[in-house]
């Protein structure tokens, strides 16, 4: 019986969408991968959407990871970016759902904490403490989104057995019960 446990992390976007993955064994954690899907060049929204959803299923599908964490939409003045962020999240979302591999949320404040001890950390202090706290020589990527996957992953390593500030759904149904409000 192994021990292992891969987490993937996922950072919604719409322009750049980061993802990391993480394996812990006996509690050390280990860096899988990290990716970013770059976005801008496709032509609409919903084809942005539909690559979000295959490319989520296919690390799902490669990685096999045993549970997915994501960061929470923030509060935002612009509406119209609010509605994409949160389609962009609910896809990834779907995509972990229709694997059912359970999915917690995370506030980019509680991500932050997590990692730095600041909530209000940069994202340039989040992906140096993963760097120190991953132990990696130089960081793999040169976009932030990625790191900030890479940090939603050990941010849900580091709160795992909590639950403060956290959102968990097993399943459609699961997430249907929690969130009665989003059922029409």
């Amino acid at each position: 019986m192994s021990t292992e446990k891969i987490i993937l992390g996922i950072d919604p976007g719409t322009t750049v969408m980061g993802f990391g993955l993480i394996s812990v064994k006996k509690g050390k954690m280990e860096m899988v991968s990290i990716h970013e899907l770059l976005l801008k060049k496709y032509p609409n929204h919903e084809t942005k959407l539909k690559y979000i959803f295959d490319k989520t299923l296919a690390l799902i599908d490669e990685f096999h990871p045993d549970e997915v964490a994501l960061e929470a939409p923030f509060y935002g003045k612009n509406v119209q970016s609010m509605l994409k962020l949160g389609r962009a999240q609910g896809v990834a979302m779907a995509a972990s759902l229709y694997r059912n591999i359970p999915i917690t949320e995370y506030s980019p404040k509680k991500i932050k904490m997590a990692i730095t001890g600041n909530g209000n950390a940069s994202k340039e202090q989040v992906a140096g403490m993963l760097q120190n706290l991953l132990k990696l020589k130089e960081f793999p990527t040169k976009y932030l989104d990625a790191s900030d996957g890479l940090a939603v992953a050990v941010c849900h390593h580091f709160n795992s057995g909590t639950i403060a500030d956290t959102k968990s759904y097993t399943g459609w149904e699961s997430f249907l019960k929690q969130n009665p409000d989003r059922l029409k």
